[in-house]
């Protein structure tokens, strides 16, 4: 929820294993960076009517009583963990009932970013499992989604984002994003535009590479004006979209996609790009929706 002041908070799900707080210390780290709130998500899932027996309470009320007290104590320690981190960040917890992609989707609209742990984010289960948060928050989310895996994560000095750029608007917001986030930490920001021969070949491959720089350049011309103290490497490169992004940011400190647009051959989606990279990117994931859409 914005506050009063109007800043928009970041806003982070909470996992309920205290040996998970890679996506709480990015949020916290955040939030402290950029001098606003935090607000700490805990989702429950939905309550399930039970059977009335005479005299008794109903069993779905026992169940959320104890669901919400065992949901507290979850935020509880998390904001316990935000405050010895970082003692000078607002931070507040708030405890919902929902499936989690749905509860984070709602209070995207009032957030700078939502921040979520890849909740176990893979080839099967993270499609088919029985919380599939990353996915379907990314699709619908009102602002830009930073997605971490648990996994130990290794960057290179000087540190660098890196960002996919595809000429379309959603892929401009991302460029937006990406100069900011360098900024903030001070690091290096490279700029790739993924070209894939299609299938049946291209009569002039020169004029279509000529082409992809020139959407390229466009897309990250200005830019540096206004943040001169980022810089910024661009190129383009020939391979599969997904494959490209996910070797170039494999020492980054994230990589930042648009969540729709041309990717880099015909007919394929930035959407498409953005489930790839989630899947198989090693370093943070910071999805970006296009400017209407936020």
């Amino acid at each position: 929820m914005m506050r009063a002041d109007g800043r928009k908070p970041i806003v982070v799900g909470v996992d309920p294993d205290p040996d998970k707080r890679t996506a709480l210390a990015w949020a916290a780290d955040e939030a402290d960076r950029r001098r606003l709130p935090l607000t700490l998500v805990y989702a429950q899932g939905e309550p399930v009517p039970g059977f009335r027996q005479e005299g008794r309470p109903p069993s779905w009320e026992k169940w959320r009583e104890e669901l919400h007290t065992a949901g507290n104590d979850v935020l509880e320690r998390a904001t316990a963990f935000v405050e010895s981190r970082c003692p000078g960040v607002d931070a507040s917890g708030v405890l919902a009932e929902g499936h989690p992609a749905w509860v984070l989707a709602e209070h995207s609209h009032h957030a700078t970013q939502v921040v979520v742990g890849s909740w176990h984010l893979g080839a099967v289960r993270g499609l088919f499992g029985s919380a599939p948060v990353a996915l379907p928050l990314t699709a619908h989310a009102a602002c830009p989604v930073v997605v971490l895996r648990e996994a130990e994560h290794t960057t290179q000095q000087p540190p660098y984002f890196v960002v996919g750029v595809d000429g379309s608007p959603h892929s401009a917001a991302a460029v937006d994003f990406a100069f900011e986030e360098a900024s903030l930490r001070g690091a290096a920001l490279r700029a790739l535009y993924v070209w894939h021969t299609p299938l049946l070949g291209v009569l002039n491959e020169s004029a279509a590479l000529q082409e992809c720089r020139r959407l390229l350049s466009e897309t990250v011309a200005g830019r540096t004006a206004a943040h001169p103290e980022v810089e910024l490497h661009h190129e383009v490169v020939k391979g599969h979209p997904v494959q490209e992004l996910a070797e170039a940011s494999a020492h980054a400190l994230g990589l930042v996609v648009g969540t729709r647009g041309r990717g880099g051959f015909g007919n394929m989606l930035l959407g498409s790009v953005s489930q790839g990279v989630l899947h198989h990117a090693s370093c943070p994931v910071l999805v970006v929706p296009h400017e209407r859409k936020r």
